[in-house]
This record gives C-alpha cells, structure tokens and sequence, in this order.
C-alpha cells in the first residue's frame, strides 16, 4: 500500500476526537486542508483503513456509519433521538464470545457491542417538554 497524505489526514482527524464522525463529517474536515478532495476518496480510504484493521466502522442501523480509530475492545452507545455515537467500556463477556463460537459459523476474530436508547440528556429534554 501506497502512502497517501489523504489518508493519513483522514486517520490523523479520527485519531484526534473522541466523537464517531461520519465520512460526511471527516470529508468536511479534511477538506479544510485538501480542498480538492472528494467524497468518494474520503469514502475509499475509510474503506481501506477499516480493512487494514487501523479504524473501526460502527453500523448504527439508521442507514449511517460511523467510525472510530480506537480499535481496543469496547463498546458503543447509539441515541435514537440525538443520534450520538459515545464509547461504552463494555467488553462482549467470555461467555458469550465462547457461545457465538460454539454455533459453528466460522471462526470469531472480533466482538463489539451496539447498544441502542435514549441518552440521558434526551431523556431529561423530553421529561422538560
């Protein structure tokens, strides 16, 4: 693989936040310092870095991916309302790693957990309305 400046732009912005930014969101800030770039090269280095295993992409439901370079064991929070992504320091537990396992689909090479409701914040604007 060839060195891009793109591409470690990309991964320099994502390693820099604790948010779970968009590609949408990351072409707009790379953008700043690659005017030129498009979407689609945003899109493809994601893409590829995500395969390489240097980021994560985090499949909300809502039909959006989000992405995240920290690559540890741990999990995510996804708002229905808000639509935030937030770390969770939750870890998939031994046993149910070993009961994914046992149901004979293939071999697991990583475990991640989506959880999905209503923040706290959320909450406490609906209690206000």
């Amino acid at each position: 693989m060839n060195y891009s400046r793109q591409r470690e732009s990309i991964k320099e912005y994502l390693m820099s936040t604790k948010e779970h930014p968009t590609a949408e969101v990351i072409y707009q800030h790379v953008k700043e310092d690659y005017p030129k770039i498009s979407l689609g090269t945003v899109y493809r280095n994601l893409t590829l870095l995500v395969e390489i295993g240097d980021i994560r992409k985090i499949s909300t439901g809502d039909g959006t991916d989000h992405f995240d370079a920290d690559t540890s064991a741990h999990s995510h929070y996804h708002c229905k309302c808000c639509h935030r992504l937030m770390d969770l320091e939750v870890t998939p537990s031994v046993e149910q790693i070993l009961a994914a396992s046992s149901a004979g689909l293939g071999t697991i090479e990583t475990a991640s957990l989506l959880f999905t409701g209503v923040c706290k914040d959320c909450v406490i604007e609906q209690d206000s309305n």
